[in-house]
């Protein structure tokens, strides 16, 4: 009779146990289908542990985007946890901790967590008190933590999903905003021709193009770089052209036109962004070409089959309330003229070597080419960039404006 009681406790026993972990994966399941929150799992986690298992001692360790966090503790220093993960990571299948091991001597497991040979998750385990079907109660620790980190790691994919969605709205709402702002279009005229490249960088550029006609016989262009990407690059680029289109009519010279430009940025981005800006200014009855260029990268000007870089202006928009010194430089145009302007892209461009697209290339393409109509001249220096570049892929906006004055 007494080894029939025994069997039955042990059996009762047994199937208290199981009934306590249905109950629990019940509980536990139910609250990621109800979308607790990653605390409310991980209190979860230390509330079984300690109460249902028994457990005298545990840390666990949950990969985040920038590297590991000990996210629940029983009776054990987080301030510790750190120190900890050198020495768990190599592990691949569940370890019993043995007595040399001694960064990790007051546990006495370590569970971890696998997903297609990526860690998620791993538990340190240390005091068993009831020692009863121990192998049991082991392998349902590893199921709740298996359950848990699984759980955790949805719902940092899932945010980072989110994330990810909400980038891609962003970007696709300043590629909007970008096509809006740059004209669909550049003039074609006897007089003068005007031409353009752009590449923006994964769809969004900081590039800005734009042509304003002042009357018959003036014209103005300007190409721009503004710093950063994405939505907040956009909304600058629109505050940009709405400013330069205002500012530009009210000021008959371009170093007062200059100033206040400067003046309006500033107090948008109070020097947080700045803008490299190049201007010029043509007039086709007097032959005359006036520039700024405010920090950007210099045009190339071909004049009477000579070259010259139009260098001479201030430094960049929107990084400091005033402007040092404002230089405005005015040349005569002889016969057909070409000015070549173009952002950093195009001269930070590298080939599979490993090579820069630099200055002497773009001068001898400009003197070797300028001939052409700009958008002859634009097509045969894409064919060029294609070339060089190879199968590597564009690393910044490329935005390219070819002026040709008859």
């Amino acid at each position: 009779m007494s080894r029939e009681l025994a069997i039955l406790e042990k059996l009762e026993k047994e199937l208290n146990l199981k009934q306590l972990q249905i109950k629990s994966l019940l509980t536990i399941t139910q609250a990621i289908n109800d979308n607790i929150s990653a605390e409310g799992l991980f209190n979860m986690y230390k509330s079984f542990l300690s109460w249902e298992m028994e457990i005298e001692k545990m840390a666990l360790f949950i990969k985040g985007d920038i590297g590991w966090d000990c996210k629940a503790t029983i009776r054990f220093e987080k301030s510790k946890c750190q120190e900890l993960i050198p020495h768990i990571i190599p592990f691949k299948r569940l370890h019993t901790i043995k007595e040399d091991e001694e960064y990790l001597h007051e546990f006495d497991i370590v569970i971890p967590v696998f997903h297609k040979d990526v860690s998620l998750a791993y538990a340190l385990i240390g005091g068993i008190r009831n020692k009863s079907d121990l192998y049991n109660r082991i392998q349902f620790i590893t199921t709740i933590t298996n359950i848990i980190a699984v759980a955790i790691e949805n719902k940092r994919l899932f945010k980072q999903q989110i994330a990810q969605e909400r980038y891609k709205k962003e970007m696709e709402l300043a590629s909007d905003v970008q096509k809006m702002l740059i004209p669909e279009s550049f003039p074609t005229e006897k007089e003068f021709e005007i031409a353009e490249i752009y590449k923006p960088h994964y769809n969004v550029g900081g590039d800005y193009l734009d042509f304003i006609r002042f009357s018959k016989d003036r014209f103005a262009f300007c190409i721009a770089d503004i710093s950063g990407k994405g939505v907040a690059a956009a909304l600058l680029m629109a505050n940009f052209q709405a400013i330069i289109q205002t500012l530009i009519h009210q000021y008959r010279d371009l170093e007062t036109f200059i100033f206040a430009l400067n003046e309006s940025v500033f107090r948008i981005t109070k020097s947080d962004k700045y803008i490299t800006f190049f201007v010029a200014e043509v007039d086709i009855k007097k032959k005359t070409l006036k520039y700024i260029n405010a920090g950007h990268y210099p045009p190339v000007l071909i004049n009477n089959g000579k070259i010259k870089r139009l260098d001479q202006g201030s430094t960049v928009i929107g990084a400091f309330e005033n402007l040092p010194e404002i230089r405005e430089e005015c040349i005569d145009l002889e016969d057909e003229a070409m000015i070549l302007s173009f952002t950093d892209g195009l001269a930070d461009l590298r080939n599979e070597m490993g090579e820069f697209f630099e200055d002497h290339k773009i001068e001898k393409f400009t003197l070797d080419h300028w001939k052409l109509k700009p958008v002859a001249f634009n097509k045969e220096l894409m064919r060029e960039i294609n070339t060089f570049k190879g199968g590597q892929e564009f690393a910044d906006d490329i935005a390219v404006l070819t002026c040709k004055v008859y």
